[in-house]
């Protein structure tokens, strides 16, 4: 129970590492706030959490809306009355080189995985500011680190995001707040299969590709991340601050000559 007793606020929870993460999140003891922008995903998510008999919320909210997220925290504040654990895993994903991409759905890329982290994070942190205590993980990617074809505007916000976790932890770390990013590589996820679908004539084939380029030979599962996430979270992770924690298979600092 490494969790026990603390509160933990997860956005796009309502499917893969999201989902994943809440649900190991409560079983080791935590109350968690779930927050997905589909609302029949994010319920979805509270109700296996109470069948396997912990304790979940629901609340709707757009992480690219100032006032949306405001109102989310202040409900978990009114419920909960603390919020210790802030992981900022919504996020989308951008296929496309520069000169593909048209302006609004790079518009979009940004607001969802850059402002998406901005604003939870924006109004989580005075909270934990007055408490003096809290902790924050931020869904960066392994992309941050490689180049990879065709993924300029995801690329991007991953990017943006590792960099960011370094500055928060420097202008957090009085108030012994902790942030760190968390770097996955190709996860088998509902978010996964999406953008495989929107940039492979053949999938499968992209799979097998995939797999090649991680040392481990397959793609990593939703547990792998949240696991890693749960250490992110919990006091046996204390001493890491501003750091990225890669979760990868391999892929950024291995090649199979």
């Amino acid at each position: 129970m490494r969790l026990r007793d603390k509160v933990a606020l997860i956005t796009g929870a309502g499917s893969g590492i999201g989902q994943t993460t809440a649900e190991l999140f409560a079983r080791e003891g935590a109350s968690v706030i779930v927050n997905d922008i589909d609302e029949a995903k994010g319920k979805e998510t509270v109700r296996r959490i109470a069948d396997a008999g912990g304790i979940a919320l629901y609340i709707h909210a757009d992480v690219t809306d100032s006032a949306s997220v405001w109102a989310m925290v202040d409900e978990a504040l009114k419920t909960y009355a603390r919020i210790d654990i802030l992981f900022n895993n919504a996020g989308i994903s951008g296929v496309g080189a520069i000169h593909e991409i048209e302006p609004e759905a790079w518009d979009r890329v940004i607001a969802v995985n850059l402002r998406g982290v901005f604003l939870p994070s924006k109004h989580v942190l005075p909270h934990m500011m007055e408490r003096r205590s809290g902790t924050v993980i931020n869904m960066s990617s392994c992309i941050a680190e490689i180049g990879l074809a065709r993924r300029a505007s995801y690329s991007a916000t991953k990017g943006a995001v590792l960099a960011l976790t370094k500055s928060m932890q420097v202008d957090y770390a009085k108030y012994n707040i902790r942030v760190n990013a968390v770097l996955p590589g190709t996860i088998m996820t509902p978010f996964v299969e999406q953008y495989l679908q929107a940039s492979y004539e053949d999938p499968e084939a992209a799979i097998a590709a995939i797999k090649t380029r991680q040392l481990s030979g397959n793609l990593g599962r939703p547990g792998d991340v949240a696991s890693a996430v749960l250490f992110l979270a919990s006091d046996e992770s204390s001493f890491m601050m501003g750091s990225p924690l890669y979760v990868d298979g391999g892929v950024v600092f291995g090649k199979d000559a």
